[in-house]
């Protein structure tokens, strides 16, 4: 297996502010970090922490105030945005930063989301068959083609793709998700591939945060293997650590941190999405993730963007 360089990034649904939210970007770029990302979620609710910012503009101004940072929004839902808008915005966004974006897409997951918007969600197969229209219809967008396509996406015509994007032939693509179709579409399509959990029931639950266990986690890494065959040593695979704790007493946060979620101390340990111990062991574990599964690329909450920092000035590019 392939073994990337580790690349870490702060995750934040918390800013409030257009100074917070520049503060944020500006410290992120210090402490080392590759990447800032951000949720896409217009309602607020429980889901989402109580997201206030848009991501697009929010990306676009923290892209604006450094010099290095690359952007994201992890991940934007599809359904949330019309494909012809969504591209010129990602293309327009990758060239006035200079070709710092990570376009990460998603199928949309949050039932109450979609109902307090007045948005009809259909079935999973539905929305990840959009999904992947609408990373073809990207593609073709973002390698300026004269666009003639007509998919469960789009309907589109007569009309060339601009800007052209600094980066070519397109920005990273991540796609995101926890299910075997999702997974396996990720392996077909994308640059990189985040694991989520399954949310299936369209919220997060400890039935959900169960789903993603360690022990899950070759079988969810052979539906990518699967839908990238000869291209999966090009991928890079991301988890977010929503669970990260820096602590010289991991046993005793893990058993207290399982125990909400239906899990063993040990489980909670192993958990993909889990990075609980010192800086040293964090580290270790970080090591042993990437030779086990060739996870290189770890999200962190804001709120451990400082208390993290020292692993990924130990990590970072190794």
């Amino acid at each position: 297996m392939s073994n990337k360089p580790f690349r870490f990034a702060v995750q934040s649904s918390a800013a409030t502010s257009g100074a917070a939210w520049r503060e944020l970007a500006r410290k992120t770029e210090t402490l080392g970090y590759s990447t800032l990302y951000i949720p896409d979620h217009y309602v607020d609710s429980a889901s989402n922490g109580g997201q206030v910012l848009a991501a697009i503009p929010a990306m676009a101004t923290a892209a604006a105030v450094t010099e290095t940072l690359r952007v994201g929004g992890r991940v934007l839902c599809i359904d949330y945005h019309h494909p012809v808008a969504l591209a010129k915005e990602a293309a327009t966004l990758d060239l006035l930063s200079d070709g710092r974006l990570e376009l990460g897409l998603g199928a949309g997951w949050v039932t109450s989301e979609y109902e307090s918007m007045g948005l009809a969600m259909d079935d999973a197969p539905t929305r990840i068959t959009r999904l992947a229209d609408t990373v073809a219809f990207l593609k073709a967008f973002f390698a300026g083609d004269t666009l003639d396509m007509d998919n469960s996406a789009v309907r589109v015509h007569g009309f060339k793709g601009q800007p052209t994007p600094v980066q070519q032939p397109h920005p990273p693509i991540m796609i995101g998700g926890g299910a075997k179709r999702v997974l396996t579409l990720a392996g077909q399509l994308a640059d990189i591939v985040s694991f989520n959990f399954n949310n299936r029931a369209g919220a997060v639950t400890p039935a959900s945060i169960q789903s993603a266990t360690g022990a899950m986690m070759n079988e969810r890494l052979s539906w990518v293997k699967a839908g990238a065959g000869d291209r999966f040593d090009q991928i890079e695979l991301e988890v977010g650590a929503y669970f990260t704790v820096v602590t010289d007493d991991a046993a005793e946060s893990a058993e207290k941190m399982g125990g909400m979620f239906g899990l063993s101390g040990d489980d909670m340990l192993d958990h993909p999405n889990a990075l609980i111990g010192t800086v040293d062991a964090i580290c270790d574990r970080l090591v042993e993730r990437r030779e086990r599964y060739g996870i290189s690329y770890i999200s962190v909450s804001d709120r451990n963007a400082e208390p993290f920092a020292p692993v990924v000035a130990r990590l970072a590019g190794s």
